[in-house]
C-alpha cells in the first residue's frame, strides 16, 4: 500500500464539505441521509442529517462520512433517527464494511490485495473508492486505529511491549520508526507521563496580574495566574517534577500574545495546541470544557451528564481543579449547580473577572482596550 502517514485526525478526515453538510442538517434534508452523519460533542451521539431532534450548535458538530468512523471516535448512534439504518450509496456501504473488517484484523498483515479480494473488486478500485469516501487510504485508516488503541493501552499502564502488540503492531520496529511523528515522543516517554520533556516558560503582566505560560515544542503545557513570579515558578516545577524546565522569553511569543489578547477581550476564540500529562478521563473532561462557548457556562453535573457519567460530578470537579492550562482549557466556565462560582485554583476573584469579561464581550463586542505586550 502507498503512504503511511498516521495521526488521530485521520479517523475524522474526509472529503466532506462542512458548509454543505451543515446546511443539510439545518434543513433536516432527508436526501442527505446515508451520505454522511453528524455527531454532537456535548451529547456523544451521532445522527442522520434529517434527525428531528433539537438542532445543536454548529460549534458542537462534527461530520463523518460513514457511521463506523463516528463510532470509532466514541460517538453512539441516535435511538431516535437510527442512522445506521439509513440507506447508503453502494460506495459508502462498501467502505463501511471495509472499516469494520480493518478494525477486526489490525493484528494481521493485510494488504490492499487481500482487502480487494474481501470486497470483490480490484485493488485500484478499492483504493480510489475508499479515498473518495474517507479522504484517506485504508492503510492510513488502519494506522490511525492502531495509534488510538496504543495510546489507550499506554495510559492504562501497560508496558510498551504489551501495548504495541495489543494495539496490533506486528513488531516494535514498525512503531518506533514512526513514534515521534505519531506520539510526539517515544512510547516509553509517553507511558511515563512525559518524563524527559523540555519545557520553556515565561512570565508577563496581564489584566489579572502575572501570567506564566510554559510550553514544549509541541504545545502549551501550563498557563498559571498569580500575583508574583515565585509561586508560579514553584507551581510549574511541582506540576512537572521530572521535566527539564528553563526560562524562555522568545520561543513562545505567539502563544503569549494570543493569551494576552484573549484575556483583554480582543480574541474570544482561543485554539492553542496543548502538550500536557493527563489520564484518559481528565482529557475527556478538558475536551468538553474547550467546547463550552465563549461567554457561556455549565455546571459540574451538566459536564458529567454530557460525558455519559451522571454520577461523576466530583470527578469532573477534580479534573477542573487539576487543569494545568487554565484559560486554554476554560475550567472557569464551570459553576456549581446553584450558580455559585465553586472553586478556582487561581482565586475566585480571577474566576469572576474572567466570566464578567466574557459576558461583556459577548454582549457588547470585542474590547478595544489594548492588551499588555509581552
Amino acid at each position: 500500500m502507498p503512504e503511511t502517514k498516521a495521526a488521530d485526525t485521520q479517523l475524522t478526515s474526509s472529503p466532506l464539505n462542512p458548509r454543505h453538510c451543515w446546511r443539510a442538517v439545518a434543513a433536516r434534508d432527508t436526501s442527505s441521509d446515508g451520505k454522511f452523519v453528524y455527531a454532537v460533542r456535548s451529547t456523544g451521539i451521532y445522527c442522520r442529517p434529517s434527525c428531528p431532534s433539537r438542532r445543536p450548535q454548529r460549534a458542537q458538530v462534527q461530520f463523518f462520512a460513514v457511521p463506523e468512523t463516528a463510532e470509532r471516535n466514541g460517538f453512539r448512534p441516535c435511538r431516535r433517527c437510527r442512522p445506521r439504518n439509513a440507506a447508503r450509496s453502494p460506495q459508502a456501504e462498501l467502505v463501511g464494511r471495509l472499516c469494520r473488517y480493518i478494525e477486526a484484523h489490525l493484528d494481521g498483515a493485510f494488504t490492499l490485495e487481500s482487502l480487494a479480494a474481501q470486497a470483490g473488486i480490484s485493488p485500484h478500485h478499492l483504493q480510489r473508492t475508499f479515498r473518495r469516501v474517507m479522504g484517506i487510504s485504508p492503510r492510513q485508516y488502519a494506522d490511525a486505529l492502531r495509534l488510538r488503541r496504543l495510546k489507550k493501552q499506554l495510559r492504562k499502564g501497560d508496558d510498551v511491549t504489551t501495548a504495541l502488540y495489543e494495539a496490533g503492531y506486528g513488531s516494535s520496529s514498525r512503531l518506533y520508526e514512526r513514534s515521534d511523528a505519531q506520539l510526539g515522543m517515544t512510547p516509553a516517554t509517553y507511558r511515563h507521563g512525559g518524563r524527559g520533556m523540555r519545557i520553556g516558560y515565561t512570565i508577563v503582566s496581564c489584566p489579572l496580574g502575572r501570567l506564566l505560560v510554559a510550553a514544549t515544542r509541541r504545545g502549551v503545557s501550563a498557563v498559571y495566574l498569580g500575583g508574583s513570579n515565585g509561586p508560579l515558578e514553584a507551581a510549574l516545577r511541582e506540576e512537572y517534577p521530572e521535566a527539564e524546565i528553563y526560562r524562555d522569553s522568545n520561543g513562545m511569543s505567539h502563544w503569549v500574545r494570543a493569551l494576552l489578547r484573549h484575556l483583554a477581550g480582543q480574541q474570544p476564540q482561543l485554539d492553542l495546541p496543548v502538550d500536557v500529562q493527563a489520564t484518559a478521563f481528565q482529557r475527556r473532561v478538558w475536551d468538553m470544557l474547550r467546547a463550552i462557548p465563549y461567554g457561556s457556562t455549565r455546571s459540574y453535573s451538566q459536564v458529567a451528564r454530557m460525558l455519559g457519567r451522571p454520577t461523576a460530578t466530583r470527578a469532573v470537579a477534580r479534573a477542573c481543579a487539576t487543569n494545568p492550562v487554565s484559560v486554554v482549557v476554560p475550567c472557569h466556565r464551570v459553576l456549581r449547580e446553584d450558580g455559585g462560582l465553586g472553586g478556582y485554583r487561581w482565586g475566585l476573584n480571577r474566576k469572576r473577572a474572567l466570566l464578567e469579561q466574557e459576558r461583556s464581550v459577548s454582549q457588547h463586542g470585542i474590547s478595544r482596550t489594548a492588551a499588555p505586550s509581552s
